[in-house]
């Protein structure tokens, strides 16, 4: 699997996928949640025995969920479930990037009350556990299966990620309705996301058409960005803005077309989810030397 730090034709480096996590400890704590669930909800019982109790792992409780959501009749969930389980369980740094997805989007989520609750209600979390399925399989030239697989979570989510993108960990897809990813696009790490969001292209060119959106920066609802461009680390991209240039570090960025328009107030736009455009403030002119 090519889902690690690699590096496209202009030898740019990527953050993909790096970091640690304690896949376990995240598991034991859905598992404990599941057990409150239980208790508090009966009639979400049937639900959670199927994904999590009756499950022995993050591997297979995935599986589960995604079959429950996916399954149709041309590949029903007997079928789907043992693929699904069986890819989490041979590429244990898959199963690394939907932990790490699932904390981001518990601990940057004000509505996220509860780490269970993306694994069993978000379909942006959903979403990309789907698409880094169907990413593994598009590099075990299985790509019929990827883009089948890209079909029906379009479907059922909303959300279009081509199973070639090259998309990191720790990455929060709020709301996620009409997320559009192109086929050369490039995610880093930690980047926060709201819904209705294009990473496109712009015509018919070839190759790397798609933007290379770098850790840390967080996408507005709306904001369209087209072509080969850079959204550089920690920047912040305004809602509903076309971004057709590349957007330099740790800047604010918004309109159509997007231009700089202010220097960011935090250091992690992406983890802080603060949707305010920070703008210049004027200087005062320098006095004369008498």
């Amino acid at each position: 699997m090519q889902h690690i730090q690699g590096q496209s034709a202009s030898k740019n480096t990527f953050n993909l996928c790096g970091g640690s996590i304690d896949v376990a400890n995240v598991w034991h704590t859905l598992c404990a949640e599941a057990r409150r669930v239980v208790v508090e909800e009966p009639l979400l019982g049937a639900l959670v025995e199927d994904v999590i109790l009756s499950r022995s792992s993050l591997a297979a409780a995935l599986g589960a969920r995604l079959s429950r959501r996916l399954a149709r009749t041309d590949m029903p969930r007997q079928c789907m479930e043992p693929l699904f389980t069986g890819v989490f369980e041979a590429h244990p740094l898959l199963v690394r990037s939907v932990a790490r997805d699932l904390v981001a989007m518990y601990e940057r989520d004000p509505a996220c009350f509860s780490p269970l609750e993306p694994m069993l209600f978000f379909k942006g979390f959903l979403a990309l556990s789907t698409y880094r399925i169907s990413h593994q399989l598009w590099h075990d030239q299985r790509r019929w299966l990827a883009l089948y697989l890209q079909s029906i979570a379009s479907e059922s989510f909303a959300v279009d990620i081509h199973p070639a993108a090259r998309i990191g960990c720790g990455i929060l897809l709020d709301h996620a309705t009409s997320f559009v990813v192109g086929e050369t696009a490039i995610i880093e790490d930690d980047v926060s996301i709201l819904h209705e969001v294009t990473l496109g292209g712009t015509g018919k060119a070839t190759g790397d058409r798609h933007p290379i959106v770098r850790s840390g920066v967080l996408l507005g609802a709306g904001a369209k960005i087209l072509g080969r461009v850079i959204i550089g680390t920690g920047a912040k991209v305004g809602a509903g803005s076309v971004v057709l240039s590349d957007v330099p570090p740790y800047t604010t960025v918004a309109g159509v077309p997007a231009v700089v328009v202010g220097e960011l107030g935090e250091e992690n736009a992406a983890a802080e989810m603060n949707q305010h455009l920070e703008r210049y403030s004027p200087k005062l002119p320098t006095p004369l030397t008498q």
